[in-house]
């Protein structure tokens, strides 16, 4: 069987591998990048572009449907699901052939089939048709991200039963959809459907919704989903679901040890993501897979096997498409001899449920329970002149800094364009900043992101806009 060689072998062209390969490709290294599906990985087809498509949509249809206050009224508000799909579609072709464009442009090739690590520096690959060739490559990358978890007791069957795939093209509004899991993925749909007229219930394991986020946070995002008519059952399991004769479904659900049956139309499974590590050929090349499941790496990206590398959703948390993307480009920088390393001081994250919310760097929680003393300073968005203007008052900027000296720990806002916001916050924790720096920057007024000043003049005692503590 014939090889070709190249500098790189990039498997999987989600945002972690077609990056890596586009910047493979400026440092003039030949490099191919194989994907079995489609460019762009689940972030692009199925993760986060169709979801933030569908919330940007939801959320439209919600102002329209509430903006008598500022004088603006409609006839009756209504949503084409089929339509809208069609649009969410549109854009993430457009987007997919965009990815093809640049890794041709770049010099990178792209190569669609399903590889497998055959050897040292080798991968075959086999094309839908059943043809196989092998490849030959100095440095092999492992970028072949993450699948959703199954749960035994609720197996998919694509239409009544399904996960986050199924669940960004849903052609029709449930009248009643239950979401097992209070994470990222279950409230951001389950917030969308809701808005489009679904009656919400959401079943989560644990004490609180967005395990790890700010709980003063997840509170605001709690208080308006309840306020909208969801139901939120915390410490419950879902055990299993049952067909009914009227075609719905009853779904058997633990609430602190006492049993309950809720009747749904739909159950969306949203309990997490499992890593795409086994049945590639890498635990026969010996390369080290964690107890999770997830490859480990080193600082540069490195596997336990030399010249193969991991990066993205495969390599360990967090689960992000821009952390896997910031990795590609380390990968691709060591590769080409270039001094790189996942150096970041902390990897932002942004949800967007409604309000949305935006976090990066520690938790006054977190920072606590590293024997720090802090100081904390919150703008509500309450007192925002924009966010009042805009109708959009929930939620706040928080920031966490030493007490000692000042230096920024953290930054957590819940409300309107937190999304956005938040990047303030990554960088002034990327160049260890002080309350001074940013309560010293001049802001423009009136915007959402001079909150994040008044936050940081609030911890240091000199607001001007709310009262200081």
């Amino acid at each position: 069987m014939a090889s070709t060689q190249y500098d790189a072998i990039v498997i999987g062209g989600g945002p972690g591998g077609y990056p890596c390969a586009i910047r493979l490709g400026q440092l003039k290294q030949k490099v191919v990048c194989i994907e079995k599906e489609e460019v762009g990985g689940v972030c692009l087809n199925w993760g986060c572009i169709p979801s933030k498509a569908l919330v940007a949509a939801a959320h439209t249809y919600d102002k329209a449907r509430h903006a008598a206050p500022m004088g603006i009224t409609f006839g009756e508000v209504s949503i084409d699901v089929g339509k809208l799909q069609d649009w969410k579609g549109g854009i993430v072709k457009k987007l997919t052939q965009g990815v093809r464009g640049l890794l041709k442009a770049n010099g990178a090739e792209l190569l669609a089939g399903t590889a497998r690590v055959v050897g040292p520096g080798r991968v075959e690959v086999t094309t839908k048709d059943g043809a196989k060739q092998v490849l030959e490559g100095k440095a092999i990358v492992v970028a072949t991200g993450a699948t959703t978890i199954e749960i035994p007791s609720f197996p998919f069957d694509g239409k009544q039963v399904i996960g986050a795939r199924e669940a960004v093209s849903l052609r029709e509004v449930p009248r009643r959809l239950l979401v097992i899991g209070g994470g990222v993925i279950g409230l951001e749909l389950g917030s969308v459907y809701q808005k489009l007229g679904s009656q919400l219930v959401v079943v989560e394991a644990t004490p609180t919704l967005l395990p790890g986020i700010d709980p003063e946070c997840t509170a605001v995002v709690e208080r308006r989903m309840t306020k909208a008519g969801a139901r939120i059952l915390k410490s419950a399991k879902a055990l299993g679901v049952e067909r009914l004769k009227d075609g719905s479904l009853a779904v058997k659900v633990e609430i602190d040890g006492k049993a309950e049956t809720v009747e749904t139309d739909v159950v969306l499974v949203a309990v997490g993501m499992r890593p795409n590590a086994k049945g590639f050929g890498l635990e026969e090349l010996g390369v080290a897979i964690d107890a999770r499941g997830f490859i480990t790496t080193d600082a540069q990206c490195r596997t336990s096997v030399a010249g193969v590398y991991a990066i993205g959703d495969v390599a360990g948390p967090p689960l992000l498409a821009h952390k896997a993307t910031k990795e590609g480009e380390v990968v691709a920088e060591v590769i080409a001899g270039h001094k790189a390393a996942k150096d970041w001081v902390a990897i932002p994250g942004a949800i967007f449920t409604d309000p949305e919310i935006g976090a990066v760097g520690l938790t006054e929680a977190q920072a606590k329970e590293k024997g720090l003393e802090v100081k904390v300073g919150k703008m509500p968005f309450a007192a925002s002149a924009r966010a009042i203007a805009a109708i959009e008052t929930d939620g706040f900027v928080k920031i966490v800094a030493d007490k000692a000296t000042g230096q920024i720990l953290g930054v957590h806002i819940v409300g309107p364009s937190a999304s956005d916001l938040i990047s303030e916050g990554a960088l002034a924790l990327e160049m260890a900043a002080f309350l001074e720096d940013v309560a010293l920057t001049v802001h423009p007024h009136p915007t959402l992101g001079e909150a994040t000043m008044i936050a940081a003049h609030h911890a240091l005692g000199q607001a001007i806009d709310i009262l200081n503590r």
